[in-house]
């Protein structure tokens, strides 16, 4: 027997996790902010959840058919894709909406580059960003907190979210008036409208912990995004408490937890490099802050990661570590 030599490009040593484990374990650390997402909105929140999911696996699983290519749908990725999704959609959105979104993530911003790893922009914020500039009505009819009425009531009140109801009163009045009755406990448990995966911010921080636990998420990216927003806001803050909001209000509101700890630290579209993870967070955090505060959206955070995504590429090229050996002439 002649000895064989195997030439390939590194990581040569394998921690032993496979793409389905890691899929499945982020899926696991969703779980807590997708069940109290469905106590809290009831069975239309289910629905979303489902639909997301079920059209995200079938849009992956036809296409690789279609393309004539392994076959990958089941590893997890597509699931995670959009069960996340469905987490950045309002609960009571249509059903055709859950399959365009679903159709967008994973084929225009995932297969259409090559599948999983290739990808340039996370999946599920390019489906949900396409669906709240093509379809803006149904994107921001959010429904009021269901804790009494029941996991099947069909009586559906909308009502807006606290940072609409911030970007409302300052429009309207130039100042703060309706959301300063806003409960920073409600926040902090979910006892507001908003996206199904947004409104607990104990439960993704949770799964967030969880994540940065295994291994799967550096604390990097999450520290540094939320503390650039709270210190951003918090000059505002303190500058002019009658336009600006405590910054509390927006660390606890909004989609920043769940972009902090499950978008943004997206493996293939975050740097892989702890300077450029530190660059990447802070850029997030500044690009929030500047479109909650004087844009026309109330939320940011889904147009700061993917504008940050398209930077990812210079930013690990400008601080990968130095070569072993190397000095610069």
């Amino acid at each position: 027997m002649e000895d064989k030599l195997f030439l390939s490009s590194s990581p040569h040593v394998h921690c032993g996790e496979s793409i389905p484990i890691v899929m499945y374990n982020v899926i696991v650390a969703l779980l807590p902010a997708t069940i109290i997402g469905i106590y809290i909105f009831g069975f239309p929140a289910l629905k979303v959840v489902f639909l997301c999911s079920l059209f995200s696996l079938l849009s992956e699983f036809l296409w690789q058919k279609a393309s004539k290519v392994k076959v990958t749908a089941f590893d997890g990725s597509a699931i995670l894709t959009g069960l996340l999704l469905a987490l950045n959609l309002p609960p009571g959105s249509p059903w055709w909406v859950c399959l365009v979104g679903s159709v967008v993530s994973i084929v225009i911003a995932k297969q259409v580059f090559g599948g999983l790893g290739y990808n340039p922009f996370n999946p599920a914020l390019v489906g949900r960003v396409f669906l709240l500039i093509s379809f803006p009505v149904e994107m921001t009819k959010w429904l009021q907190p269901n804790f009494t009425k029941g996991f099947f009531s069909s009586d559906i009140v909308t009502s807006a979210t606290p940072l609409a109801l911030v970007k409302e009163d300052v429009m309207l009045h130039g100042k703060i008036l309706n959301a300063k009755g806003v409960n920073l406990f409600d926040l902090f448990i979910g006892n507001v409208g908003g996206c199904i995966g947004e409104v607990s911010v104990i439960a993704l921080v949770a799964g967030g912990l969880y994540l940065i636990y295994r291994g799967y998420v550096r604390w990097q990216v999450p520290f540094y995004f939320i503390m650039t927003v709270f210190i951003f806001t918090g000059i505002m803050w303190l500058i002019n408490s009658q336009v600006y909001i405590n910054p509390l209000y927006h660390i606890f509101s909004g989609g920043l937890m769940l972009g902090a700890f499950f978008m943004a630290t997206d493996m293939v579209t975050s740097p892989i490099t702890e300077k450029g993870m530190i660059i990447f967070a802070i850029g997030c955090g500044i690009i929030t802050a500047t479109i909650r505060l004087w844009g026309g959206y109330p939320e940011g955070v889904s147009f700061a990661i993917l504008l940050m995504n398209a930077t990812v590429p210079l930013i690990d090229r400008y601080t990968k570590p130095k070569k072993f050996g190397y000095t610069l002439k």
